[in-house]
């Protein structure tokens, strides 16, 4: 099974709402949205099922990928890895789940299943954490599959477009 974390992207402080779950993303979070959907789009399966919380910064982020998905009030901010783990039907589902999410929530899921115990790591905003489930020799192991941060992702659709251009031109001079 794949489990992808991904954290909302960059939004508004909370001393400009009332209530943090009325926290929209910044004009910079759009940007971050849309440029790791858009790596998304080109990575994941067709059939990954895509998790949401009820926050407005994660519905916004999650809109970014253009496909369907479920809010899921268990992933609320003051969720729980159990409550994640469970939404996501780990280690159990047929299919890729892509989780859009909330610090500490997220860090503490990749410790938990990458190290045994849920550890304070940090997700950067905006950035994945592609982990994947596998038995070898009868063991169940976690493996991280990929890190990517919003800038990366636009770094790497940059340098695919680069080597798409490069391969046409040299096609072309054939």
């Amino acid at each position: 099974m794949d489990l992808i974390l991904w954290r909302h992207a960059e939004a508004l402080e909370m001393r400009e709402v009332q209530d943090d779950l009325d926290r929209a993303l910044t004009p910079k979070g759009e940007r971050q949205a849309l440029r790791m959907a858009e790596w998304l789009n080109r990575h994941l399966p067709s059939s990954t099922r895509v998790l949401a919380s009820p926050a407005r910064r994660t519905q916004q982020t999650a809109a970014a990928l253009d496909r369907r998905f479920k809010t899921v009030p268990a992933l609320a901010p003051d969720g729980s890895v159990e409550g994640l783990l469970h939404a996501a039907r780990w280690p159990d589902a047929r299919e890729p789940v892509l989780v859009v999410g909330h610090q500490p929530t997220l860090g503490l899921a990749a410790a938990y299943l990458l190290a045994g115990q849920p550890l304070p790591w940090a997700v950067r905003k905006g950035a994945v954490w592609w982990l994947r489930a596998r038995e070898r020799e009868g063991q169940r192991q976690v493996v991280l599959h990929a890190v990517m941060t919003a800038d990366l992702a636009w770094t790497d659709r940059a340098t695919s477009c680069a080597s798409s251009a490069t391969g046409a031109r040299r096609a072309l001079a054939r």
